[in-house]
């Protein structure tokens, strides 16, 4: 364990060092709550009813801070192989696996305090500017609404370990995000060609984006493709096979 607690403290004060990675943390919850206060004001629910989601309307900028998350966690260690730091590193740590831990503690504790600000900043907006609009009976303290906010915290630090995972195993930042937003933006993208609503519920179901944001519905009988607990199992699943593959390359090729 001293080993570990040594490995996130050399990983923490990297980050400090870097006021890049920060800078980019701070714009990632800062921008991702002003979308989705820009979402809030530009939709308007008429006066007969509408189905629009509340709480999905309040958190649409998880879709833009997603983008930000992967290239933070890509930035984590990509940087390190593109500078050769990654030798020195492997040099003070040589058990590969606590160097990889290491990155996980330091990028979920980053992306959960960015995460934290972001939505709450995200759910704020929403509670003053929806009721304005026509929406009535949001209340962040309901109980599918918290579960939204904080799933969608859980959701911001998966993508990032889904992001750490494979910029490990590709080693390039350029490649590693843009993979990574190619895998969270395809299923959707597949299932909007598919005719077939069978296939589009099924890729929908199987993406990590569209099965990860599931937690956001907030509405009885939401036609979301997956359970909001379920879709957060994909996500989790994707991120653990990223981790596992970026584990893997680390341990069989050399710095």
């Amino acid at each position: 364990m001293s080993g570990l607690r040594q490995a996130v403290h050399a990983e923490w004060t990297k980050v400090r060092t870097l006021p890049g990675l920060l800078w980019l943390l701070a714009a990632v919850a800062v921008l991702t709550a002003a979308v989705s206060a820009a979402t809030a004001a530009a939709v308007h629910c008429p006066a007969a009813g509408c189905s629009q989601d509340p709480g999905r309307l309040s958190l649409t900028g998880v879709q833009f801070g997603q983008a930000g998350v992967a290239v933070l966690a890509a930035l984590l260690i990509s940087g390190e192989y593109g500078t050769g730091m990654i030798r020195t590193t492997l040099a003070a740590v040589p058990h590969r696996t606590i160097v990889l831990a290491a990155k996980v503690a330091v990028l979920t504790g980053l992306v959960l305090a960015a995460g934290v600000l972001a939505v709450g900043g995200s759910v704020l907006a929403g509670r003053l500017i929806l009721p304005g609009n026509g929406f009535t009976g949001f209340s962040p303290a309901h109980g599918p609404a918290l579960r939204a906010a904080a799933g969608s915290v859980v959701y911001l630090v998966l993508v990032a370990l889904l992001s750490l995972g494979v910029a490990t195993a590709v080693r390039d930042s350029a490649a590693a995000i843009g993979a990574v937003l190619g895998l969270l933006y395809l299923f959707p993208i597949l299932a909007s060609v598919v005719a077939d609503p069978d296939w589009y519920r099924h890729l929908q179901q199987i993406g990590p984006m569209t099965a990860g944001l599931a937690v956001q519905a907030t509405l009885p009988g939401s036609d979301a493709p997956i359970g909001p607990y379920g879709g957060l199992g994909v996500l989790t699943a994707w991120a653990a096979g990223g981790l596992l593959a970026g584990l893997a390359v680390l341990h069989r090729r050399d710095a």
